[in-house]
């Protein structure tokens, strides 16, 4: 199975986050479906059937030593000329340390990660298609967004379904494979 930890945004969050983002829509950029939407915290590609009951004690684990915090979309970013994202407030401390202890949960479990390094919060919304594209003005529309607060109180193992059909546009789909409250 493909699979990521992740925070996953309730739908107060989401239906203000597509309240700002529907002005500035259009099909110069591919973007991200609604049910897409996520903070992944570590992404662990394809795990083996063999490995999951480890990495599911230890991601409990993980969410049983975190304390629900709270969070909230919040302006916006980039990564290169390819992705547009929106950004996160709040305890942002304790997303980082959520996201640290997720990664070393599968590390542990035997999960093959790629290199660790310093988590930035970001739930992607776009992607452009050309690089030409500039995302100037989307970053410029979104810079002031602020969200609806929330307290994060869950951790989740998502799976990534790829896209098979070979339809252009067509996107992932995401399931929930599991999930622990947090109760630090």
């Amino acid at each position: 199975m493909r699979l990521f930890a992740a925070v996953l945004p309730p739908e107060e969050a989401v239906a203000a986050l597509r309240e700002a983002v529907q002005p500035i829509r259009d099909d110069r950029l591919t973007w991200t479906a609604e049910a897409g939407w996520h903070f992944t915290l570590a992404f662990m590609g394809e795990v083996r059937d063999d490995v999951l009951p480890e990495l599911h004690a230890r991601l409990e684990r993980a969410a049983h030593r975190t304390a629900p915090f709270a969070l909230r979309l919040h302006g916006c970013g980039h990564f290169g000329d390819r992705a547009l994202w929106a950004g996160a407030a709040g305890e942002l401390d304790a997303l980082r340390l959520l996201a640290d202890r997720a990664d070393a949960a599968a590390r542990r479990a035997g999960v093959a990660m790629e290199q660790h390094r310093r988590y930035t919060p970001h739930l992607t919304l776009a992607r452009s298609r050309h690089a030409t594209t500039p995302l100037r003005p989307y970053l410029d529309a979104l810079a002031g967004f602020e969200g609806t607060a929330w307290q994060v109180d869950t951790l989740s193992l998502v799976r990534s379904n790829l896209p098979v059909s070979g339809v252009p546009g067509e996107q992932p789909r995401y399931e929930t494979v599991r999930a622990w409250p947090l109760t630090g």
